[in-house]
């Protein structure tokens, strides 16, 4: 190499050997780092994204038949057939979620942890249940002490929500890292591309100084198929970035607060049952549903606070922020109610109070229709209206994302071929000159 690199024509062949090296290392960084990018974008929308969706409807479910179960149980005598068909649907998908859960946990020791909880204690709350729909039946008091023990076992740290939102928990990390990964910088293909276009631009410089010829064709093609793979590079990761960061802000990370909100709803709407079917008892039951609603709307009367005045904001169209408002309108409406049906319960009146919270026949025999039962739906119908819309708003902003990044890695692998193709041929003329 000492000897080759004393004459021009071994310089020339050095020169060419380190272009196509380093164009054609360009182009394999390219290819490795953003087909490592495209997969963690795949899973972000195929993955990781669902995954965390499903344990968050793992702990809606699970709530939600919390709530329904105590709903029902107020009706006294046989229970609604509604609320029955309610509960058992809600107990079905829970387990069918968590089955769902298990066979994509690949191995996560705190996802496998939660799961196992979750399947060793939802049998046990559904015989509970049983139990206390059983006792109720006969008209027995025990049954409300078997539903409210069946209340603790699904609401105490260590019981089935505890552990569903854990497993949401290790799911969303596990989305954020598949965020982190899909929109992390590609600075080793940055930098082996501005090397080769510097190097190419600079043995160009030399071929001119040398021989007084203005262009190299192989060169001079080189150059160009280096330079649009690395502005490709450039231009098309910043895209899939900025598709993917809004994808999580107003996508993933909407949904994150939606689903808390909607689970906060139910959580309330359980504790609002429940505090009727201690009859005189639910002081902690009432608290837990004054804390659940200054969290959802904020502390003040206007009820223009909280997760759903976070999830106001961070809605981008007027199609997300419609459910939204009408959310927020239902839960004043429903504070409204529940202050009233408090305040009957206090005097002694509880049929009044049940009616209002549920329906049906007052103490003075009137027909209550205005209750809380129907705020209660209302704001979650709503809320899950909004849930849907930030779920299409996620899916399309991070395929745009991975459609950004799709073709790039076979582009950049064929013009860094062509571009090493280029120089080679462009020295090779410059040699063919001593022969």
């Amino acid at each position: 190499m000492r000897a080759s690199a004393g004459t021009e024509p071994g310089r020339l062949r050095i020169i060419g050997a380190v272009l196509a090296v380093l164009v054609l290392a360009f182009g394999a960084a390219t290819a490795w780092q953003i087909s490592a990018r495209a997969t963690a974008t795949d899973h972000v929308l195929h993955h990781s994204g669902p995954l965390s969706n499903n344990a968050a409807e793992i702990y809606r479910s699970l709530a939600d038949a919390d709530a329904t179960v105590a709903g029902g149980f107020l009706a006294g005598g046989q229970e609604p057939r509604t609320a029955t068909d309610r509960y058992n649907a809600d107990i079905r998908k829970a387990a069918e979620l968590i089955t769902e859960a298990a066979a994509s946990s690949d191995g996560s020791a705190v996802a496998t942890e939660q799961i196992t909880e979750l399947n060793r204690q939802l049998p046990y709350y559904t015989k509970l249940v049983a139990t206390a729909q059983a006792d109720g039946l006969q008209g027995l008091p025990l049954g409300g002490a078997y539903l409210r023990f069946a209340d603790q076992q699904m609401q105490q740290k260590g019981g089935l929500l505890d552990a569903a939102d854990k497993l949401y928990q290790a799911e969303t990390d596990r989305l954020n890292a598949d965020y982190a990964d899909a929109k992390a910088l590609p600075w080793v293909a940055w930098a082996l591309g501005a090397a080769a276009l510097v190097a190419l631009v600079w043995a160009q410089r030399r071929h001119y100084r040398r021989t007084n010829r203005v262009f190299n064709q192989g060169m001079l093609a080189a150059s160009t198929a280096c330079a649009v793979a690395l502005l490709w590079l450039v231009v098309g990761h910043s895209v899939a970035r900025s598709e993917l960061s809004d994808s999580y802000a107003h996508g993933a990370r909407s949904m994150q607060v939606l689903n808390n909100a909607r689970i906060e709803v139910l959580q309330a709407r359980g504790n609002e049952n429940l505090t009727l079917v201690a009859r005189g008892s639910g002081a902690a039951y009432e608290t837990s549903f004054s804390d659940g609603m200054d969290k959802l709307a904020g502390a003040q009367s206007a009820g223009n606070g909280g997760e759903l005045a976070q999830a106001l904001a961070l809605a981008d169209t007027a199609k997300g922020r419609t459910p939204v408002q009408q959310a927020i309108t239902s839960m004043k409406t429903w504070r409204e109610r529940h202050t009233a049906e408090r305040a009957k319960d206090d005097n002694g009146d509880f049929t009044t109070a049940v009616a209002q919270v549920i329906g049906g026949k007052a103490g003075d025999g009137t027909t209550v229709t205005a209750t809380t039962a129907e705020c209660f739906n209302a704001v979650d119908t709503s809320l899950a209206t909004a849930v849907k819309v930030e779920q299409d708003e996620f899916r399309a902003a991070a395929d745009n994302g991975r459609s950004a990044m799709a073709l790039l890695p076979y582009g950049a692998a064929v013009l860094a071929v062509l571009a090493a193709a280029g120089a080679l041929l462009g020295i090779g003329r410059r040699l063919a000159e001593y022969r």
